[in-house]
């Protein structure tokens, strides 16, 4: 890497980066770099590339609003579709010369003396003035904490690191959880597999995916009108945003889903047993609400089965359980898929980031909790902004509404802080406080919190650090221009 210093360094190139150096490029902010530990654009996009990755929200909805796609051919988009249109806005958005693939941000250490940032990298030392880190909440797979998983004797990985060089047909495969990953998967692998065991810790809400093809007129329209796709886009995401009450005023606002969860399991199970194992115990919204046609059918085929007993150990030759009595049962297995998340609540990239007082991000974050202010800055980390940062997830609507969001908010603070000749900035704690007090108090009375569930949404503390307690709409507004009264001037350019 021959560049010693960048104005902007952007951190990760997903749908944040990517957006984020866009958006520099448009307000004449040109010297910045993207750093990529992989080889290629797309973040969780070009990862997880399991048998029927799709996405879950609508396809209008799940692209820039400043790059619509008129070749969306269904409307909800399957994996390749997503990671295919953004290597086209990426190519088509003349930024690419500034990204560095295969190039890992090891540390970044903040210099007050020189009010500015030192970063390590796999490919060698650079110095920024500005971090916009865009790393992401799914980006880190979160491993299960199981005895004995590395003494499995077969293949065993990760759904976001998925192997496939390893042939499933004819084979036993166990599968560890039952979230948004695995209700995708698991239809795919009972088709090819000779037996398929799931493990389940707690059932979730599945509702039917309404998924259909794009008809040649729709298609035609989008491509030829783009206010045709306009509609669609803007249909698609008032619904959504109706959706919120039901998550954080009055859960039975959300019967519907329940409603249609229980139709769902009805109509994919016959078995009365079966159904009741696959029935949630707790609100509808408390754990992501899933969407899948064949998920139930597939739990249903003689030659799945559905294991509800806790995990005690896993050995060389498979998965052993404990059931209530402490009877302990061996399930064989060739290969272990985990489809157990990623690390939202902690993190990699804040345990590479030391601020100005020597210690880590993620030391501050594991002292008071994962927050910052208005999601994007850190008291303590001069310079630095988050996009998809804590307490800016989603669980109705799209994250790139609240990408967007983040990056315009980083942008507006680039472009003030020039025009005002500050070198460096950080929220005051009084104001990364109040917002956090704010957003905490209004925390307490959503489903995330009152619904009888544990989550991935909440830290080790039982507090939700990961989602956003209000509409979409509030959080553009709340982030639509950078409030310099919140912040303070670290260091000033001379004049």
């Amino acid at each position: 890497m021959n560049q010693t210093h960048v104005h902007v360094l952007v951190v990760g190139a997903g749908f944040g980066g990517l957006c984020t150096a866009i958006k520099l490029e448009e307000a004449d902010e040109r010297d910045f770099l993207v750093l990529e530990r992989a080889s290629d654009v797309g973040g969780t996009w070009r990862d997880n590339t399991y048998p029927g990755a799709a996405c879950d929200v609508p396809s209008q909805l799940y692209s820039f609003s400043f790059a619509p796609n008129p070749r969306w051919t269904r409307s909800f988009s399957t994996q390749p579709e997503i990671q295919s249109y953004l290597r086209r806005v990426a190519h088509e958005s003349g930024v690419l010369d500034r990204f560095r693939f295969d190039t890992e941000v090891e540390q970044a250490r903040w210099d007050d003396a020189e009010s500015l940032w030192k970063v390590r990298t796999s490919r060698g030392d650079l110095t920024a003035d500005l971090i916009v880190s865009a790393a992401g909440a799914l980006s880190d797979p979160r491993l299960p904490d199981l005895e004995g998983l590395d003494s499995f004797g077969g293949q065993v990985f990760h759904s976001a690191r998925w192997r496939h060089d390893v042939d499933l047909a004819g084979r036993r495969v166990a599968v560890v959880g039952t979230g948004a990953s695995a209700v995708q998967i698991v239809p795919q692998i009972a088709a090819v597999a000779e037996h398929l065991d799931v493990y389940q810790r707690s059932a979730p809400y599945v509702v039917p995916r309404g998924d259909r093809p794009y008809t040649p007129l729709e298609r035609e329209a989008f491509r030829r009108l783009p206010v045709v796709q306009k509609a669609y886009r803007a249909g698609i995401y008032w619904g959504r945003e109706a959706l919120v009450p039901g998550f954080v005023t009055d859960p039975r606002l959300a019967a519907p889903a329940r409603v249609a969860s229980m139709m769902n399991i009805d109509r994919g199970i016959s078995d009365p047993d079966l159904r009741e194992r696959v029935r949630p115990t707790y609100t509808v919204g408390c754990k992501r609400i899933l969407v899948s046609n064949d998920w139930y059918p597939a739990l249903a085929r003689d030659d799945v089965d559905l294991v509800t007993d806790p995990i005690a150990e896993v050995t060389p030759d498979g998965v052993v359980t404990r059931d209530g009595t402490g009877r302990r049962t061996c399930r064989a297995a060739h290969v272990l898929v985990v489809a157990t998340g990623f690390r939202a609540s902690d993190p990699a990239i804040a345990h590479r980031v030391t601020g100005r007082d020597g210690r880590t991000m993620a030391e501050h974050f594991a002292e008071r909790g994962m927050s910052a202010y208005k999601g994007a800055t850190v008291h303590g980390f001069p310079n630095f902004f988050f996009v998809v940062g804590p307490n800016t997830g989603l669980g109705h609507s799209s994250m790139v509404v609240m990408i967007e969001a983040q990056v315009g908010y980083a942008v507006a603070a680039v472009r003030a802080m020039r025009a005002a000749g500050v070198t460096a900035v950080e929220p005051t704690m009084t104001a990364q406080q109040a917002w956090n007090d704010d957003l905490q108090r209004r925390m307490r009375r959503t489903v995330w919190t009152t619904g009888g569930c544990s989550s991935w949404y909440l830290d080790a503390h039982g507090r939700n650090v990961t989602l956003w307690p209000r509409t979409t709409v509030a959080f553009r507004r709340l982030t639509a221009r950078f409030d310099t009264e919140a912040y303070t001037a670290v260091r000033v350019a001379e004049s």
